[in-house]
C-alpha cells in the first residue's frame, strides 16, 4: 500500500480553505416552491458531500419527513420562505452526528421563537453570527489536523516499513475519530441538558395553568 501522507494533508488543507457557507445574501428573498429549494440547496451545497455526482443534498421525501417530525415549519400555499430555507441548512449540517429527536430538541427553541420574527434578533441574525465564526474556527481545525498529523507519525517507526505507512494512517484517522467521537458525546450531553430544560418549563406551564384553572 502506497499513499502519500504529505499529499493527503495538503489536499484536506485545500479543501478546508474550500468550505464555504451559504450566505444570507444568497438566500432568495422570495418564496420557493419545493422543487426551487431542492435545486439552491444542491448548487449551493453540492460541494460538501463525498459523492457530488451520486449523492443527494435534500429530496422532497426529506423536506417532507422535516416537516412531519416537526423540524420545520410547514410551508405556506406549497412555498417556502427564507427562514424555511435557514432552519433546511441547520438541519444539513446537524443531521450527519445528531439524530431527528436530537436536531428537534436543538431546534424547537429556534423555531418558536424566531422563525419569521421581525425583531432585531431574527433566524437571519443568529445565521449569520454561528456561520460568521466559520473562518476562525477553520484556521484553528487546520492546526488541529496538523498537530495530530505529525502525533501519528511518532508510532510504529520500527514497523516494518511495508506495514508503518498504513499504521500510522491509521493511528491519525484514529486520532481524528476519536477527537469527533468525543465531541459528539459533549454534543449530545448539551443537546439533552437543553431537553429537560425544556420539559421542565412545559411542566411549570401546565402546573402555572392548572392553578389558575382549578377543576371544580
Amino acid at each position: 500500500m502506497t499513499i502519500d501522507k504529505d499529499d493527503l494533508l495538503n489536499s484536506i488543507m485545500e479543501s478546508l480553505d474550500r468550505v464555504q457557507h451559504i450566505k444570507l445574501e444568497d438566500i432568495p428573498n422570495i418564496d420557493l416552491y419545493m422543487d426551487q429549494v431542492t435545486t439552491f440547496m444542491e448548487s449551493k451545497l453540492k460541494s460538501t458531500v463525498r459523492n457530488p455526482g451520486e449523492d443527494k443534498i435534500l429530496t422532497k421525501t426529506m423536506i417532507n419527513n422535516y416537516a412531519k417530525n416537526d423540524l420545520l415549519p410547514p410551508p405556506v400555499k406549497k412555498k417556502y420562505s427564507k427562514e424555511h430555507v435557514l432552519m433546511l441548512i441547520f438541519i444539513y449540517y446537524y443531521k450527519g452526528i445528531l439524530s431527528i429527536n436530537d436536531i428537534q430538541t436543538l431546534l424547537k427553541p429556534i423555531s418558536e421563537k424566531y422563525f419569521h420574527s421581525e425583531g432585531d434578533l431574527n433566524l437571519g441574525v443568529i445565521y449569520e453570527e454561528i456561520f460568521g465564526l466559520e473562518k476562525m474556527q477553520v484556521d484553528a481545525l487546520k492546526n488541529d489536523i496538523l498537530n495530530k498529523f505529525e502525533t501519528s507519525r511518532k508510532p510504529f517507526k520500527d514497523a516494518p516499513e511495508e506495514d508503518r505507512e498504513f499504521l500510522q494512517l491509521f493511528s491519525f484517522i484514529g486520532l481524528l475519530s476519536f477527537d469527533v467521537y468525543i465531541k459528539k458525546l459533549l454534543i449530545e450531553k448539551m443537546v439533552d441538558a437543553l431537553g429537560s430544560a425544556s420539559s421542565e418549563d412545559e411542566k411549570d406551564k401546565s402546573n402555572s395553568k392548572a392553578k389558575k384553572n382549578p377543576v371544580n
